[in-house]
């Protein structure tokens, strides 16, 4: 069911992306559409603009979350940058930063959505912490809630995530694997 879905999305979204750019891309949207589409007479300049339903549209509580997640990854990626220039580390999957979150409300938010910041922030780890962080935590000016004690991973490197996690190794099936990355592998054998 999983897989049909994202299909179907996949399809509509290169529908849409290749009628609109279309007009701006002309060679290029034409490749793209006889690649997906081959055909003697077709075109993608033939076409008629897709009609997005309204319910596709994304509601007003979901885009201002997403702003305040795009905020925070905002801040982790300034800190990393700091880190990155120091050569503390080389990749952002090798921090696990500290995210203090001085405003409760949001904290609390971050919390009930289970937002998983390191996913968002490309890093193998992160902690969420309540609070207003050390002063010579990393903060951007523009976004005075979020500050940001860079830190490095612990563990090992996943060989299909290149996560480093406590983790890995611990399915003896999959040696090389964190414990998320094995059982994503099991999924994938057993389709």
């Amino acid at each position: 069911m999983r897989s049909t879905a994202t299909l179907t999305c996949v399809e509509h979204i290169f529908r849409c992306v290749t009628t609109w750019l279309a007009p701006i891309i002309v060679f290029t949207a034409e490749e793209a559409w006889l690649a997906r589409y081959p055909s003697e007479d077709g075109s993608v300049h033939v076409e008629t603009f897709i009609d997005i339903p309204a319910a596709w549209r994304a509601d007003g509580e979901l885009i201002d979350n997403w702003e305040v997640y795009r905020n925070v990854r905002r801040v982790v990626t300034g800190a990393l940058e700091i880190e990155r220039a120091a050569k503390r580390i080389g990749s952002s999957l090798e921090a696990a930063p500290i995210i203090h979150v001085s405003n409760l409300a949001a904290y609390k938010d971050f919390v009930a959505h289970n937002v998983d910041f390191a996913e968002l922030c490309i890093t193998s780890a992160v902690t969420l912490v309540a609070g207003d962080g050390p002063a010579d935590a990393f903060r951007l000016p523009s976004i005075p809630d979020i500050a940001v004690v860079p830190g490095r991973a612990e563990g090992r490197k996943c060989a299909r995530s290149w996560r480093i996690t406590t983790d890995v190794g611990s399915d003896p099936a999959y040696p090389e694997l964190s414990a998320r990355d094995a059982a994503a592998m099991r999924e994938i054998e057993a389709a």
